[in-house]
């Protein structure tokens, strides 16, 4: 047993908008959903569950907040901006920084606090899951980590995000589908095509009724 106690009130968050969005044909972070931009979404949701929030992305203009780029060159995928999330962390100092996907404007509200009590360990990884699936961009990831991230993204071929998880001691936090209007909803249901954007609106109209 461990006497590690994590502090809920010391989580920073990251929200990760740094992608190709190549099936989208442009940056996620912009499109526009009831009136508001996935970045605003995502903003407002986060906000209320951690002590403060930076953006992972090359730009982020109209956002008066941190933005914190890459540190591994060559656009080396989502780890690469989990890599700079913990370095952010790492710098406040935090023990522990939370990440989340851009793309997903309906996660959680208590993603943070679920994810936090499962985490009895420094060095211990907390993952979101739903309907059986793992969401690790979705996760609440230890700063002192960052190191060794940093070499496995450089050193690792096929960079699949399962690959490191399995290197390390991590809890999956399952969450369950939300009741809307219309039907049940996966709150990490993410947008990638423009299909995706319209069904997004119409779950956003079910969650408003």
């Amino acid at each position: 047993m461990t006497d590690f106690v994590l502090d809920q009130s010391t989580i920073p968050g990251v929200v990760l908008a740094g992608g190709r969005s190549s099936r989208m044909g442009r940056d996620k972070a912009g499109v526009t959903l009831g009136g508001r931009s996935l970045l605003d979404h995502m903003l407002s949701r986060l906000s209320p569950q951690v002590t403060q929030i930076a953006i992972n992305a090359d730009d982020a203009t109209g956002h008066d907040l941190p933005v914190v780029s890459d540190r591994i060159a060559g656009k080396a995928g989502p780890m690469a901006g989990i890599h700079a999330a913990m370095v952010y962390g790492a710098g406040l100092p935090a023990t522990h920084v939370v990440t989340v996907s851009v793309d997903c404007p309906f996660f959680p509200a208590d993603l943070v606090s679920r994810l936090a009590s499962v985490v009895d360990h420094p060095d211990r990884i907390a993952i979101a899951a739903s309907q059986g699936r793992s969401h690790p961009v979705f996760g609440l990831w230890p700063t002192a980590l960052a190191a060794d991230l940093e070499m496995w993204v450089k050193t690792d071929e096929k960079r699949r995000v399962r690959d490191f998880l399995l290197r390390h001691d991590v809890a999956e936090v399952p969450f369950p589908l939300h009741p809307t209007r219309a039907s049940v909803l996966d709150p990490f249901f993410n947008i990638n095509t423009s299909d995706d954007l319209m069904e997004a609106e119409r779950w956003l109209e079910a969650l408003r009724a």
